[in-house]
């Protein structure tokens, strides 16, 4: 009878805060890339950008007000380590989405571009948090927590959300914006779904 894999040596303290720099880094710059274009994407970043459209209200004020009753969800499923570095990742990722824009000085972009690209930062940055126990709050924690418990893939929880916030957009944004933002959507949730499955590394 074949012996059992040996289970995944957890992570360091450095190798944690490395590994939640990153991911806040990527997924910031992702936020930072759609938000020079007018467009959103799924979860609360999504919704949080929506709202910055439509209100006089920061992206990164909303973004974490929308977050917190999440971490209450959070907090009751996940405990306070899990609940404490997806806030932190919540609170950083909100100063750090406008601050790109200081050391970038991109005057123009192409919209697919940052679209695609954008998410794909996105999605390798909430991949990153994942794999050191935190999140981006909101739909991201909400489908981390199904994926543990029922074994459905996060990708695929979290893609089903967001139909919802992008949907929504169509109130907000003109409709070829609605359209590159749900693509950007896709992609997002394809690299969760493709990279982030029961079973494979987790990071825990």
């Amino acid at each position: 009878m074949p012996s059992a894999a040996p289970s995944a040596p957890p992570h360091t303290v450095l190798e944690d805060v490395l590994g939640l720099a990153i991911g806040v880094f990527l997924a910031s710059l992702g936020l930072f890339l759609l938000q020079e274009v007018g467009a959103v994407t799924g979860g609360t970043a999504g919704l949080s950008l929506l709202l910055s459209y439509a209100m006089p209200v920061p992206f990164g004020v909303l973004f974490v007000a929308i977050n917190l009753p999440f971490f209450v969800l959070a907090l009751l499923q996940k405990g306070w380590a899990f609940t404490l570095r997806s806030l932190g990742a919540v609170v950083v990722a909100a100063l750090a989405t406008p601050l790109h824009g200081r050391w970038l000085g991109v005057a123009s972009i192409d919209e697919v571009y940052a679209v695609v690209a954008g998410n794909v930062l996105a999605g390798m940055g909430l991949l990153a948090l994942f794999r050191h126990g935190a999140s981006l709050g909101g739909f991201s924690a909400l489908a981390f927590i199904v994926q543990e418990r029922f074994g459905w893939r996060a990708g695929y929880v979290q893609m089903s959300l967001d139909v919802l916030v992008v949907a929504a957009a169509t109130t907000v944004v003109d409709p070829a914006a609605v359209l590159l933002s749900a693509l950007g959507a896709v992609v997002l949730n394809l690299v969760l779904a493709f990279n982030h499955r029961p079973g494979r590394y987790m990071g825990l």
